[in-house]
């Protein structure tokens, strides 16, 4: 957005400028604040954190607090470019306090049994498909995707005391070629229609006032 909607991909270039964004409420915010985005910003839903395994749970994970079993292979997003990283750090500290953070983010890292993404925490799954890794942390929706792909994953819930909530929100760009256009889109994905579907991938209702959360 800020070099006009022109991406570079390789030797490619093209232009395609956006009528509205969708990311993390805080970050939404941000935008609006500094001119980029149109307010109001629109939450639609909210996700939370689970711990993603492999089908049938073969190492028996219970909880966050056994990810700092040194055995253990963790496949983790990588804080240098996973927002998602905050969240869950934020998660383990509120399981095991700093130790269990540094456990999973340091220690293990350094040993060799974390392994941190290299493009997105989608890759979570496809280490734990591999057997290359035994669990890992990601957002509920992820693994329930895979789930319902039919892939050989599972998940482990994490109480709400220990979890970490995020918000999504959307807004319109500022000066967006076809304002009519975002604003349509914005009412839907808010609606109760659109939240039957987000529903199925374990996605939470926005309530106003409830939702104490750190947005991503």
């Amino acid at each position: 957005m800020k070099a006009g909607g022109t991406i570079t991909v390789g030797n490619m270039t093209w232009t395609v400028k956006p009528d509205a964004y969708f990311a993390g409420l805080g970050k939404v915010k941000e935008l609006i604040a500094d001119g980029t985005l149109a307010a109001p910003a629109v939450p639609y839903v909210t996700n939370q954190l689970t711990i993603m395994v492999q089908k049938g749970n073969p190492k028996n994970i219970a909880s966050l607090t056994d990810l700092a079993q040194p055995a253990l292979r963790l496949a983790m997003p990588n804080p240098a470019f996973e927002g998602v990283a905050r969240q869950i750090n934020a998660s383990l500290i509120k399981a095991g306090g700093d130790a269990l953070a540094k456990a999973v983010y340091d220690d293990k890292v350094r040993a060799g049994t974390t392994k941190l993404t290299h493009i997105h925490h989608r890759q979570t799954a496809l280490f734990l498909m591999r057997d290359r890794a035994d669990a890992g942390v990601v957002w509920k929706s992820e693994a329930l995707f895979q789930e319902q792909a039919g892939h050989a994953i599972g998940h482990v819930d994490i109480p709400n005391a220990q979890n970490t909530t995020a918000i999504y929100a959307g807004a319109e760009v500022k000066g967006a070629a076809h304002p009519t256009a975002a604003r349509t889109w914005l009412a839907f994905i808010s609606s109760p229609a659109a939240f039957d579907i987000f529903k199925r991938y374990g996605f939470g209702k926005f309530e106003p006032g409830k939702d104490d959360a750190i947005s991503h």
